[in-house]
């Protein structure tokens, strides 16, 4: 299960089968973006692509020579401007691929449409998802429900991509669901509605033990997402933002034209794809080991006294062209990354987080907090996240003392969208809502654990926590995941522990999970975990959703 490499392998055949020769390619806004996650653009035009258009562009030269390659989403105006274009056609021979199922009277239109004969195939490849990692996707759904119930268009795409993400795998899973939600149960239902009409589709050769999607809340579990982050692609996203795996550095000073916008994918980046998982301070150094090779063979092609040397320096050049911009992004981003952490004072801020989310007394933290609150180098965001913290861990505290905090942060200038969203925090993933106890506060033999790990200390203070979905992934690789709380939709239950398990997010996924699945793969022998969400969250993307999930006046526990 990898769906890098099944979006790579559907673009493959799509620019292959058209057989040789100039080709130009069609897509839409949002199949740009699933092609570009997982295929360059020099990939492509290897592929003899020469020409890159948009469905929605006015104007385009017809140039009856080329072959042309359509990959759109099966939208409305997407067949409708295909139709247009069909009608007067620009070039010899249309190949068209949707990146869902289609309807039939969608293709019946086009077959009206095509006067001139010139589309040769119509194909279904099931590419409708951005693939992030091998085992990581997002649908790009921001904001999916609002006053706690699914948007009808969120709720649609949700289940185009996540059908999309089970096709292209080729995978008919029994569906498990969070019970305590009524989004999840929703999903799951119209889930199970697609399989079952889709039936001829999801045919799939069947295995000894059925692989399992499991559909669970953000709301279970907000301080994932509100956390600081210390391994490489969190930290990244969680300082800098990564759209679609292009991080923006233009507001980087003394900025160069180049690295102003940056690419960070593991499938063109072997010191992304080898670092991504580690902590910070591994990185400075293999940073500083990359920079020591780069200077090795940059003394070497300085050295060019023959014509073998000149060959050489010409065969080695785009290698080492390529070498030298990735050293140049990479020092960039940890240099941005190091400024930031000191000019905000994330170590203390990030530790103070911890506490809170792990281990800690409540009159010291609520100390900590204040004091951190005050600081000018706190920011607006870091101080709204200690808050939101406080309020979820202490929220049924007898010293719960939120209303200082408050009125430091309103002293402190933060703005009022900021310092509302506390309370939207705890309508959205309070204590009334969740069935786990995700602070360990309630079941003794939970609190024994968190006080002796507190005694002997962790190896990193600033990755104690663990996000409550790598627990969920191990009790159901185990078989100890209670139905009660996550029960089987409909009849299908599995009686062997899973060994494929695709996990869903509504409400987003953190790269936080991310890390914590890849763990599991790596130590979890014959068990393979994907982990999806609707989007992928960093604190003031997960702020900006829960704001506009969360209706004042409902109530937390409605959906």
């Amino acid at each position: 299960m990898d769906v890098v490499q099944a979006i790579r392998l559907y673009i493959s055949r799509m620019l292959e089968e058209c057989g040789p020769g100039m080709k130009v390619l069609i897509m839409d806004k949002e199949t740009i973006t699933i092609v570009s996650m997982v295929y360059s653009q020099s990939e492509v035009l290897q592929k003899e692509v020469f020409l890159f258009e948009r469905i929605d562009s006015r104007s385009r030269e017809a140039l009856k020579h080329l072959k042309c390659i359509c990959f759109l989403r099966p939208t409305r105006e997407n067949v409708e401007a295909l139709s247009q274009e069909l009608k007067d056609p620009c070039y010899g021979a249309y190949f068209i691929y949707f990146s869902n199922v289609i309807e039939k009277s969608d293709v019946k239109a086009l077959a009206e449409a095509d006067d001139q004969e010139v589309v040769r195939e119509v194909q279904e490849f099931f590419g409708d998802y951005m693939a992030i990692n091998p085992h990581v996707f997002s649908l790009n759904v921001t904001c999916c429900c609002e006053n706690l119930t699914w948007l009808p268009k969120a709720l649609k795409r949700t289940v185009q991509g996540l059908a999309s993400v089970l096709l292209s795998l080729k995978k008919c899973p029994v569906i498990r669901y969070q019970n305590s939600s009524e989004v999840c149960k929703r999903l799951a239902e119209s889930m199970r509605q697609v399989i079952s009409k889709e039936a001829a589709l999801f045919d799939f050769r069947r295995t000894d033990i059925a692989p399992v999607l499991l559909i669970v809340d953000r709301r279970e579990d907000a301080v994932s997402a509100l956390l600081n982050q210390w391994t490489y692609q969190a930290m990244v996203h969680e300082l800098l933002g990564i759209n679609n795996n292009r991080v923006d550095l233009s507001g980087v000073s003394g900025i160069s034209s180049e690295l102003k916008e940056v690419v960070m994918s593991a499938e063109q980046d072997e010191f992304y794809a080898n670092n991504m998982y580690l902590n910070f301070g591994e990185i400075a150094n293999n940073i500083k080991a990359l920079m020591e090779e780069f200077q090795t063979k940059s003394q070497k092609q300085q050295k060019v006294e023959s014509i073998a040397d000149m060959k050489a320096f010409i065969e080695n050049y785009p290698q080492f062209k390529r070498m030298s911009s990735n050293v140049a992004k990479h020092v960039t981003v940890v240099g941005e990354l190091s400024r930031l952490v000191a000019t905000h004072d994330l170590m203390n801020v990030s530790e103070t987080e911890q506490q809170l989310a792990c281990q800690g007394d409540h009159s010291d933290l609520l100390q900590k907090i204040k004091r951190l609150v005050a600081s000018e180098k706190t920011s607006d965001v870091d101080a709204t996240r200690l808050v939101c913290l406080y309020a979820l861990r202490y929220e049924r505290h007898s010293g719960n003392d939120l209303s200082s905090l408050l009125e430091a942060m309103t002293r402190k200038g933060v703005p009022e969208s900021l310092r509302k969203t506390v309370k939207c925090v705890l309508d959205y993933g309070g204590a009334s809502f969740r069935q786990t106890d995700l602070f360990e506060n309630q079941n003794p033999v939970a609190s024994a654990k968190r006080f002796f790990k507190g005694l002997k200390g962790v190896e990193n203070v600033y990755a104690q926590h663990q996000p409550l979905l790598r627990s969920l992934v191990e009790q159901l690789v185990r078989g100890k995941l209670r139905e009660g709380a996550y029960p089987y939709l409909g009849n299908s239950q599995l009686r062997e522990r899973p060994q494929e398990v695709i996990v869903f997010v509504v409400g987003g996924v953190t790269y936080e999970e991310a890390a914590a699945v890849h763990q599991v793969n790596q130590t979890s022998a014959g068990v393979r975990v994907l982990v999806g969400g609707s989007s992928i969250h960093n604190c003031r993307s997960f702020l900006e959703e829960v704001r506009k999930t969360v209706s004042r006046g409902s109530s937390p526990r409605s959906s």
